[in-house]
């Protein structure tokens, strides 16, 4: 079957599909759908007080630190993308909501900042070769919890996964 070419409309809604993934294996805490956000040999630089190293590394670290927590959420918002052959460069806003309990009282942590992400296009699909998370800021609050039940949950047996089950094992295959 030959190779279909790809358009620059093409690889930006691939590109950003893996950015909806990522945010996806965050709240999932879905380690094997994480690795597939990097290359194998990519980077992952948020900052020093949080972590250096590889992309599969940082899954490793963060799954079990968001496990640890009450609740999350990542979105990410504005999107610019420069293309240029089999590699990108991206700048993608985030917030993300992180729920812990300190003292017996929730407290909610909303940080603001941007990925500064070097894509290439290799083995078929686009991933990450390194990311920087630049921190913008943040802030702590205290929260009380609604009491509207939350219907989704944090692993693998999301609705969401059943939903877009077919959609998720392609993304993940091409890993």
């Amino acid at each position: 079957m030959p190779q279909l070419s790809r358009t620059a409309a093409d690889d930006r809604d691939a590109i950003r599909n893996v950015l909806g993934l990522y945010c996806r294996a965050m709240d999932r805490m879905d380690r094997e759908l994480g690795y597939t956000i990097w290359h194998e040999d990519g980077e992952a630089d948020y900052g020093e007080g949080i972590f250096t190293g590889s992309g599969r590394g940082f899954i490793d670290f963060v799954t079990p630190t968001h496990a640890g927590m009450a609740n999350h959420s990542h979105q990410i918002t504005t999107t610019i993308i420069d293309l240029d052959g089999d590699r990108a460069a991206s700048e993608t806003y985030v917030i993300a909501a992180l729920r812990i309990i300190e003292g017996g009282q929730m407290q909610e942590v909303t940080t603001r900042g941007r990925y500064l992400d070097r894509w290439s296009f290799r083995g078929g699909r686009w991933a990450i070769d390194r990311r920087v998370y630049l921190h913008d800021f943040a802030d702590v609050r205290p929260v009380t919890d609604t009491p509207i039940p939350t219907r989704g949950t944090r692993d693998r047996s999301d609705l969401s996964y059943t939903v877009l089950g077919a959609a998720m094992e392609l993304a993940k295959a091409g890993a």
